[in-house]
This record gives structure tokens, C-alpha cells and sequence, in this order.
């Protein structure tokens, strides 16, 4: 199908009506854009994505699961941020900190 073949607006027409547009194109025509009676801009339909069946496993191999003795380390450094390690000084605790 050939650029002449093809239903075509201006640029003006195409900016003050977009939506109607953009509703002829998911019906399924094509529209040229023109701009000083050249052709500038092609509005297409885009690819529909059949429904079916999801594929499952798609973040296989994209990040590594920590194994049980990890858990356990990461489980223990929150309790000592939590808990806190360090101790505050008499001279802070004097200043309220």
C-alpha cells in the first residue's frame, strides 16, 4: 500500500483532532500526516498482544535468592540495627542524644 493510497490530513487538521484521529487508526485505517503537502508522519494501528496463556517463570535468572544461612545473617544485622550496637556515651546521653 503506497503513501497515495492512504487517506492523509494536514498538520493543523491532525493537531486540532488527534483523538478522532487516533479512533479512526484503532479502527484500522492508516493516516499521512502532511506538512506543506509532503508527506511528514504516518499514524499506524499498533500490534494487538493475543490473550493467552501466561508464561510463567519470567524473573528466572534475573536476581539470586539468598540462601537460608543468608537469611539468617540478614535476619541478625537488622536485630543490631534495631537493637543498636553502639552505645551511647555518658557525654550524649548528658546532651540528650
Amino acid at each position: 500500500m503506497s503513501v497515495e493510497d492512504l487517506d492523509s490530513v494536514n498538520m493543523h487538521y491532525a493537531k486540532t483532532h488527534l483523538s478522532r484521529l487516533v479512533a479512526r487508526v484503532e479502527g484500522g485505517e492508516q493516516i499521512v500526516i502532511t506538512r506543506a503537502g509532503k508527506p511528514a508522519a504516518k499514524l499506524v494501528p499498533m500490534p494487538q498482544e493475543k490473550a493467552g496463556k501466561r508464561k510463567l517463570g519470567g524473573w528466572e535468572g534475573k536476581f539470586d535468592v539468598p540462601s537460608l544461612e543468608e537469611w539468617a545473617e540478614m535476619k541478625r544485622e537488622t536485630a543490631r540495627e534495631f537493637e543498636g550496637e553502639i552505645f551511647p556515651t555518658d557525654e550524649d546521653l548528658r546532651r540528650g542524644n
